[in-house]
């Protein structure tokens, strides 16, 4: 079966499971390449949205060099709130792509729930080929689907399953799932080179596994490093007040071998946070793997710390710029800014707050702070903390200066005002420079 020729003859169709940043951009880019897909979501005004030929997400805007309004005229591109749409013959391919996260701990009830469904299509003697770009703990497949799936009626031979988590998550506009190595597991080589085949209709870069295990462990194992080297900058930081640890790092990084990763309020988001917890838990002896328990401890403290110097510099009220974890997104799974202004508040402290991505009601909603209007409101913070390196903010430094009188201490995360000239009554630090916290 050639698959691939089948879906760019558009004689099949790719049904899309979850339309958030995963699934609506893996949408786009078929959608781009002449694939017919269809997106199934609850959320009704995403649908509505898709099928306007309008982005949910703006910031994608950057990353898509096509044209969505055009796709959806051209009913390449389209999307449905009711599922029984896409449990048909028409639909060969399955994208799953919701989320696996909730509360900052593996959440897995949405993917059993779309698989159910699924099961349905199974069922009328049809052999869909199932995908799954959302991120797995290790050793999931087979311990909790293959099983669930049986349990259902489901036979391993009724269905094609591939295990291709995605890598690509707002790291530039120039690495995108087309140019970014990918992994791809499957239950054999034959459904390996076959979700492969299907893939490279917008990846050009994959990779086969040899198990759906080995697929699992790679995106795990993978974020769990990049949480150690991150972690590491923060302890070396903390260790070595004395030093300007950005200047060092940066240094470090001039070795060929060595990427650089500076101290900060430490990580954020669906992946690097979750993924050390995922080896860990199917390890038995938690103990051989004492470098991911550390990192795990002191990511969770070290925004925790940052407030407590906050605090010890007694200052009056405290600005913080930024909700998201990552410049430029609306996204705030596992924001270390929370943890990190609730102390505060926790603490008394007098802390408000802004981001140009957010309303006031998502802030309280958020943080339970009031939102400050900027840059106006600044003149009455002595501490402003700059959490995220929004565009935002740099964009509008020339206006925000007039309302920095009555500053005393600014502490940027990022470096995000690195480039532009602070009062010099302002003691301005940096994350990482020498006696930041």
């Amino acid at each position: 079966m050639n698959i691939k020729k089948i879906l760019l003859s558009r004689k099949s169709k790719i049904a899309v499971w979850g339309t958030g940043y995963i699934g609506l951009s893996s949408m786009v880019y078929f959608a781009g390449k002449g694939v017919i897909c269809k997106g199934y979501d609850i959320d009704k005004y995403k649908v509505r949205m898709i099928n306007e030929g309008k982005l949910t997400i703006p910031e994608l805007k950057d990353w898509f060099n096509i044209d969505i309004k055009e796709l959806s005229k051209k009913s390449f591109l389209s999307a449905t709130s009711k599922f029984q749409d896409i449990i048909s013959v028409d639909y060969k391919v399955h994208l799953i792509a919701i989320p696996t996260e909730k509360n900052g701990k593996p959440y897995f009830d949405i993917l059993f729930d779309v698989l159910k469904k699924i099961s349905i299509l199974i069922k009328k003697k049809t052999k869909p080929i199932i995908i799954i770009e959302s991120t797995l703990t290790p050793k999931f497949t087979n311990k909790f689907i293959l099983p669930y799936l049986k349990k259902l009626g489901v036979e391993d031979d009724d269905y094609i399953l591939g295990i291709a988590p995605r890598r690509d998550w707002f790291v530039a506009n120039t690495k995108t799932i087309e140019n970014l190595d990918r992994v791809v597991g499957a239950k054999n080589s034959s459904e390996g080179k076959l979700i492969k085949s299907i893939l490279s209709i917008v990846c050009k870069k994959l990779h086969v596994a040899s198990t759906y295990s080995v697929s699992e462990m790679v995106k795990s194992i993978e974020n769990a490093y990049r949480h150690m080297e991150i972690t590491l900058a923060n302890q070396l930081s903390l260790a070595y007040k004395d030093y300007n640890m950005r200047e060092v790092l940066s240094l470090v990084g001039t070795k060929w071998n060595i990427g650089t990763y500076f101290p900060g309020f430490g990580t954020g988001g669906y992946c690097i946070p979750l993924s050390s917890q995922y080896v860990l838990r199917e390890v038995k002896d938690k103990k051989k793997l004492t470098l991911l328990r550390e990192t795990i401890k002191t990511d969770n403290e070290i925004n925790i710390l940052i407030a407590k110097s906050i605090i010890r510099k007694k200052f009056k009220s405290v600005a913080v710029l930024g909700l998201s974890y990552k410049g430029n997104l609306k996204v705030d799974v596992l924001s270390p800014t929370i943890p990190f202004v609730e102390y505060l508040h926790k603490k008394k402290v007098k802390v408000d707050l802004f981001d140009p991505f957010y309303s006031k009601k998502e802030i309280k909603d958020k943080t339970g702070l009031n939102s400050l209007k900027y840059p106006k409101d600044l003149i009455n913070y002595d501490c402003i903390v700059i959490s995220v390196d929004h565009d935002f903010f740099k964009k509008n430094f020339n206006k925000t200066k007039n309302y920095l009188t009555n500053c005393k201490f600014i502490l940027d995360n990022m470096g995000t005002w690195k480039n532009y000239e602070i009062p010099k009554n302002i003691n301005y630090k940096i994350s990482g420079e020498k006696n930041w916290i």
